[in-house]
Order: C-alpha cells, then sequence, then structure tokens
C-alpha cells in the first residue's frame, strides 16, 4: 500500500469551509429556536430522515436513476482486476462494479462506506480511454470512497435542506403560527432561512470541488502517474463538449457524482459547479507530475 500524503493546503481550505457552514448552521439553529414554532422543529426531522434515506441507498437510488446494472466478473474480467488491484493499493474492500450503457463518458462512486461503496463507469468511458487513463479515473473514484465524501457532503447538506424546506413551506403555506411566533418573528426566520440556504449553497459547493481536487491527489498515489489523470480529464471534456444538451440534460442531476459534470451550455450548473474547471484540475495534476510532489 502506498502512504497516502497529504495535500495541508487543500485540507486547510476544506476545514475553514466547513468551519464557515458549522458556524452558519449554529446561527440558524439560534434564530429558528429563539423565533420559531413546533412545525420549525418538525421540518428538522422531516429534513433529517429524508437525508438518512437518501445516504442510506444512495447506491442503489443513483445506480436506478443511470440505468445501470452490476457486473460479474465473468462479465467484466478486466474491469473487475483493474478495481481489485486499484484496491489493494488503496487499502480498500473492493467494491461492488456496475456499468452504465450510456453515450456519456463518465464514472462515479457512492455509498454509504468503505464496506458498502459501488463503482460505475459507463461503455463510453471504456470504449473512449485507454487502460492507463481509465486506471486514472478509477482511482479518482476510489479516492472519494477512501475520503468518505458521500458521508461528508450528506452531513455538510443537512441543515441547508433543513433551510431550503422552511423557505419553501413557509412561502407557499404562510407565516402563521403561535402568537408569540407570527408577524414579524416568523419573518425573520423565513430571511434567515433564504440566507443560509443561499449561503449553504455556494459552501457546499465550495466543499465539493476541493474534495474533487482531493481525490484528483488521490489518484495521483495511487496510480503514481497524475498525467493519466489529466491525459483522461481533456479526453473526456472534449467528447462532453460534442454530446448534444439535451442528452446533458438528461443527467445532470447527477453532476455531484461525476469525475466531469456533464453540463448543458444554458444550464445554471455553469455558476454553481460540483467540480473545479477541468482546466484547473489539469494545472494541479501538471504541477504534481513535473515536482512529484504527492
Amino acid at each position: 500500500m502506498k502512504k497516502w500524503y497529504q495535500d495541508y493546503g487543500l485540507q486547510a481550505r476544506m476545514l475553514l469551509t466547513m468551519f464557515l457552514l458549522a458556524a452558519l448552521y449554529l446561527f440558524f439553529l439560534v434564530i429558528i429556536s429563539t423565533y420559531g414554532g413546533v412545525g420549525t422543529y418538525g421540518m428538522i426531522f422531516f429534513a433529517g430522515i429524508f437525508l438518512g434515506i437518501q445516504y442510506l441507498f444512495s447506491d442503489k437510488l443513483v445506480l436506478w436513476s443511470m440505468g445501470g446494472r452490476i457486473v460479474t466478473e465473468q462479465e467484466e474480467p478486466r474491469l473487475h482486476e483493474t478495481v481489485s488491484r486499484l484496491c489493494a493499493i488503496a487499502d480498500l474492500p473492493k467494491p461492488k462494479i456496475a456499468v452504465v450503457n450510456s453515450s456519456i463518458p463518465n464514472a462515479f462512486a457512492t455509498g454509504k462506506s468503505k464496506n458498502s461503496a459501488l463503482v460505475a463507469v459507463t461503455t463510453s468511458i471504456m470504449q473512449k480511454l485507454d487502460q492507463a487513463e481509465l486506471e486514472a479515473v478509477l482511482a479518482h473514484e476510489l479516492s472519494h470512497v477512501k475520503n468518505r465524501d458521500m458521508l461528508v457532503i450528506t452531513i455538510a447538506s443537512f441543515l441547508s435542506t433543513v433551510a431550503f424546506f422552511l423557505v419553501r413551506n413557509m412561502l407557499f403555506f404562510g407565516m402563521g403560527g403561535s402568537r408569540r411566533n407570527s408577524g414579524g418573528g416568523m419573518m425573520v426566520v423565513w430571511i434567515v432561512s433564504l440566507l443560509v440556504w443561499i449561503l449553504s449553497f455556494i459552501l457546499i459547493r465550495a466543499l465539493s470541488r476541493y474534495r474533487e481536487f482531493a481525490a484528483d491527489r488521490g489518484a495521483a498515489v495511487i496510480t503514481g502517474h497524475p498525467a493519466h489523470l489529466a491525459s483522461a480529464l481533456m479526453k473526456i471534456s472534449g467528447v462532453m463538449e460534442r454530446i448534444p444538451s439535451r442528452d446533458l440534460r438528461e443527467v445532470e442531476g447527477m453532476n455531484a457524482f461525476f469525475i466531469i459534470p456533464a453540463i448543458s451550455g444554458d444550464s445554471i450548473m455553469n455558476l454553481f459547479s460540483t467540480h473545479p474547471s477541468v482546466e484547473a484540475r489539469i494545472r494541479a495534476l501538471e504541477g504534481m507530475e513535473r515536482g512529484m510532489e504527492f
């Protein structure tokens, strides 16, 4: 097993982002406990159940939504052998492996823990990349598993989801409540919920982008060749530009899971992407390749 090198600058940025989220959420809890009613706490309970289900069944839901299927070693021996070898290097239990029949070259990982992870690739990415590039992409996805990114983003998203539900429900169903909580008090809750939702949305996207950089770095550690992942990213992004916008829009909801987001040209996701730009990722990988500082 290779040593899992630490990027302290990247870790510091992730910790700062999570600290800002924690401070924002603490402020949010103080406001809703001061001005909110019983319904507010019921909303927190409901959001907790919602995110719990999402976390526990994410692998099945993601695979079902993409139309993928788990493949056996007999069906995809080379893919299984590659994942097994990379898992041995990364000191990870072997995840379930799935293939998605899609013209969009991509890959993703999901699952609630290292022992229940799933790694999937599309048929297109297996056709477009050579073996070294595919290994680098798989190593990137395994790095997400090793870094427990699904758990981190789920926890970070919890109170953001609560704020979203409060904004939506108070807007559509009114801001009534008990005498203590009527009028100005509930307006304060609604305004603060809106601000918390917007700011947490931006912070969570930043956290997600940092974790993509960390997964790229992990792939470089596992394979020993940062240039292979850089080459794969260039190929995938080049193919993505030629895919019709309609096809991209059909899978945009899965962008948080993909190695490169499928973003159509007119999508607002360009403004709030879950991923860094391909150019920034390639520059970071090229820096690792030149100095082997990973």
